[in-house]
């Protein structure tokens, strides 16, 4: 019996061909398509008969339902390229305007909480990941990508391929992550659980990787056996790197480098929680003579 499939229309396909044409990631093609079909929801016809009223409306459509600045304004880009690209009317737009997203400041743990975070998780593969993330500042998805060929022990670097922004990059290796990722090496191997050449934290199946959804799981399931009550993902391992080199007197150019940044001003939010840094600091009050 063959499977019914759900038929594209041929509106839909033309903007999957216009992203297909321009290589976008297929997260961001899955999100402009998202966009595009949450508008068809709101007008109850065809998104290609959306007017600029429409399009008003439905901003305040998503703000009175509590869609968050972050949410809205991916909404907004998806309708953009629709409605630039695909339609070539990008006229349309000018009555949705982009919203201030406000600026959180990172969880960062404590060089005492990352090393029970580290020590907590379930197996060996899962601290040695967690060591990474928090021993090079690398995003969780470039860590599940990693492969053994990877590792450049002669040079002491880790070579990220396609980073985010589809950039290769070199992350650096300290002589105690070398020793740990050593030594989930020869376990893997010993139980036949790393191909040769293979993804160097392998899934189920050794021919997949592990996923990033596995990795966020246990860095949870870590947090909560060591006791740490903040919000930890894999994602704060990267902020802790970024803090603590900034402690370090690192300078932030470096971290920029390291985190493979594309702007300093993203890099610089660390300074609001770097504490180290805070500390050494005199404040003007202990300048002042007594009266």
């Amino acid at each position: 019996m063959i499977p019914l499939t759900q038929a594209i229309s041929p509106l839909r396909q033309r903007m999957l061909d216009d992203m297909r044409m321009r290589k976008l990631e297929p997260k961001t093609q899955a999100a402009y398509v998202r966009a595009v079909r949450y508008l068809a929801g709101f007008l109850r016809r065809s998104p290609d008969t959306a007017t600029a009223e429409d399009l008003r409306r439905f901003q305040l459509h998503m703000i009175d339902r509590g869609v968050s600045p972050i949410t809205l304004n991916a909404t907004i880009t998806g309708l953009k390229f629709f409605f630039d690209v695909t339609l070539e009317r990008g006229e349309l737009m000018a009555r949705m305007s982009y919203v201030h997203v406000p600026q959180k400041l990172p969880v960062v743990l404590s060089r005492d909480e990352a090393a029970r975070l580290i020590a907590a998780a379930s197996n060996l593969k899962y601290q040695t990941a967690l060591s990474i993330a928090y021993g090079t500042g690398l995003r969780v998805s470039e860590i599940v990508t990693l492969k053994v060929g990877d590792i450049d022990s002669q040079r002491m670097t880790l070579r990220v391929e396609q980073g985010k922004g589809r950039k290769d990059r070199y992350a650096m290796l300290s002589p105690l992550l070398l020793e740990r990722l050593r030594a989930w090496w020869r376990v893997a191997h010993a139980q036949g659980k790393m191909l040769p050449g293979g993804w160097l934290f392998p899934g189920m199946n050794p021919v997949d990787p592990l996923t990033a959804r596995q990795l966020n799981r246990a860095v949870h399931d870590a947090a909560e056996a060591a006791r740490i009550d903040k919000h930890v993902s894999m994602h704060t391992l990267r902020h802790s790197f970024a803090t603590h080199l900034l402690e370090q007197k690192v300078d932030i150019r470096v971290i920029q480098v390291m985190l493979g940044h594309k702007k300093l001003e993203t890099t610089s939010v660390y300074t609001h929680v770097a504490t180290e840094v805070l500390r050494e600091v005199v404040s003007p009050l202990e300048m002042l003579q007594p009266a």
